[in-house]
């Protein structure tokens, strides 16, 4: 028996090691999705992006912002002259954080007084937020000891008071379930177009559909537009549970919401038409349907921020079509988003779009026969 049993076990391993498609299935995606998740998967933060909005003109306050200056963890890319430019700069995503000196610290901290340090930060995504006001308060602490220990201080001279916008107790469950939105849709969306020609094919009903009187792209859209409607009702219905059963706030424009839905599905459809068209079974549309969905969720931002990759990582981000979407959904749910704010993400989610159902309808037209 053991004999007969080595003997099949052997035949398993040469019919797999002999096909060309089961050498690369082994190999390749394991290495990729190494690869990602090395590099993308990281919740360090080193370099965070920070302004500096100093209204005290004295020593004191400008030896504390030093403090952030000399961090290796903060790098200071807007400088901040008057408070009307500090949403713009939290709102565009062009800081995480503002440090805002009050005007009369110095002055506070010569007379034995506490002198007052605000710190706005952007809270839409809770965990990079807690990271950076953890390092925030270190150096804040930092400051505090060096000045108690050199003038004999009992208590501390800098008091930072926190602000977090959009998202005012750091609640990581208004960041997550938001995100939801865009991971369920894209698995359903997915699954159901990227099964769809392969189905066809294994069951042999795929030359019926070649010889009748459809024409490719009457096929393709005969295989869209269901995923599109099936995706639709499902992005709406987790939307509605997202405000009724979790209770996340939806502060944006529901126009705004319901256009990204529509650019994402059909990105999404066009790239479950394209793994489909190359599949010849179900079972490697599903296992091409997983080798994109992983990756493309690890490279959306999804969990940890974009701006934490290495910056060829970050590049590749700008080929998911999640990465916008996600952008889209949090704004409109958290910080009020309308169609102008949400511009910049709808112009690359149509291109992709346009793009993948354009490459799906060629690989129809002329890989279909």
């Amino acid at each position: 028996m053991l004999a007969r049993i080595w003997a099949l076990i052997i035949k398993e391993f040469l019919a797999l090691l002999k096909d060309k498609a089961s050498r690369v299935v082994l190999i390749g995606p394991p290495f990729i999705q190494l690869l990602v998740f090395g590099y993308a998967a990281t919740f360090d933060l080193n370099q965070i992006p920070y302004a500096v909005y100093n209204e005290d003109a004295g020593a004191v306050g400008r030896t504390l912002v030093a403090y952030f200056e000399g961090s290796p963890t903060f790098h200071q890319t807007v400088f901040i002259s008057h408070e009307s430019q500090i949403a713009p700069s939290i709102d565009n995503q062009k800081v995480l954080l503002v440090l805002h000196v009050a005007p009369h610290f110095t002055q506070n901290i010569l007379q034995h007084q506490s002198g007052q340090i605000q710190v706005l930060i952007d809270g839409r995504n809770s965990n990079t937020a807690t990271i950076a006001l953890n390092d925030v308060s270190a150096i804040i602490n930092q400051f505090n000891q060096d000045w108690m220990a050199q003038y004999g201080w009992a208590a501390p001279p800098a008091l930072p008071e926190i602000r977090a916008w959009y998202n005012p107790n750091l609640i990581s469950r208004w960041f997550i379930v938001p995100g939801i939105v865009a991971l369920l849709t894209l698995v359903v969306t997915l699954l159901v177009t990227g099964l769809s020609v392969a189905r066809e094919r294994e069951m042999g009903t795929l030359d019926q559909l070649l010889v009748s009187p459809l024409r490719p792209l009457e096929i393709l859209l005969g295989k869209a537009l269901p995923g599109f409607i099936i995706g639709l009702l499902e992005a709406g219905l987790i939307s509605t549970l997202v405000v009724v059963w979790f209770h996340v706030p939806f502060t944006g424009s529901l126009l705004a919401l319901i256009l990204g839905i529509i650019l994402f599905l059909w990105a999404a459809i066009g790239l479950g038409l394209m793994i489909s068209s190359l599949a010849n079974t179900q079972q490697q549309g599903l296992l091409g349907v997983f080798l994109f969905l992983v990756p493309a969720v690890i490279l959306s931002g999804f969990s940890t921020p974009i701006a934490n990759m290495p910056e060829p990582v970050q590049w590749l981000t700008f080929l998911n079509p999640m990465r916008y979407f996600l952008v889209i959904v949090r704004g409109v749910f958290l910080e009020g988003a309308g169609l102008a704010l949400l511009w910049p993400q709808y112009w690359p989610l149509a291109l992709l779009a346009v793009a993948s159902m354009s490459t799906a309808h060629w690989r129809f037209r002329t890989h279909m026969g």
